[in-house]
């Protein structure tokens, strides 16, 4: 638990967390006010950038059964890269195909942890690369819930084909890319907050 308040952390004023006696109430609330502002900038890029990589991989779903379901593959660099429509009961990268409602509940509560993180988010960073996550774990929710054979048991569409790799989407490239850039912020020691501390 304590470990997990730290990684959150506590929003601190720019000024440190102790004030001075001296400080009026007036610049109190100046400094205040900036880091409510700052916080509000850092959740609008969030959800930012979540919306930006959900509605393009919902797009890229949409195209990929218009066009691509039912046909021929299209390679795109000779076969070290083609665009094959597949249906993924299981998690990104086609594993645990039995699994398909734990998959959902797993991104639901994904969805719901940012959304309660963001009222402590101050970086810049890790509003970029929750931003990713959440526009991902959206992108998979959405086919989970509306696509056959049912809600929650929905089939996500995949359509990257890499030679000698699974076939994945831009939502499970969103996943992965944002939790790569959270594991390198936390090796450098930068919390949600903005603070940066040292083990």
């Amino acid at each position: 638990m304590a470990e997990a308040e730290r990684i959150i952390g506590t929003p601190e004023s720019p000024d440190g967390a102790e004030a001075e006696p001296e400080q009026s109430s007036g610049a109190q609330g100046q400094d205040g006010g900036a880091a409510r502002s700052r916080g509000k900038r850092r959740i609008a890029v969030l959800f930012a950038v979540a919306s930006f990589a959900y509605a393009l991989d919902l797009i890229s779903k949409m195209i990929v059964v218009a066009k691509l379901e039912h046909h021929e593959p299209v390679e795109i660099i000779g076969d070290w890269l083609r665009f094959e429509a597949i249906r993924n009961a299981g998690a990104a990268f086609g594993f645990g195909e039995a699994f398909t409602v734990i998959f959902t509940v797993i991104a639901a509560a994904v969805i719901v942890v940012i959304a309660r993180l963001a009222r402590k988010l101050y970086s810049l960073p890790w509003a970029i690369a929750l931003g990713l996550l959440l526009g991902g774990a959206l992108g998979n929710l959405t086919d989970r819930i509306f696509r056959s054979p049912g809600v929650f048991e929905g089939a996500v569409v995949d359509f990257i084909a890499p030679k000698h790799f699974a076939v994945f989407n831009l939502a499970d490239s969103a996943i992965v890319c944002g939790g790569i850039l959270i594991v390198l912020l936390s090796f450098k020691g930068l919390d949600p907050d903005g603070t940066v501390h040292k083990d």
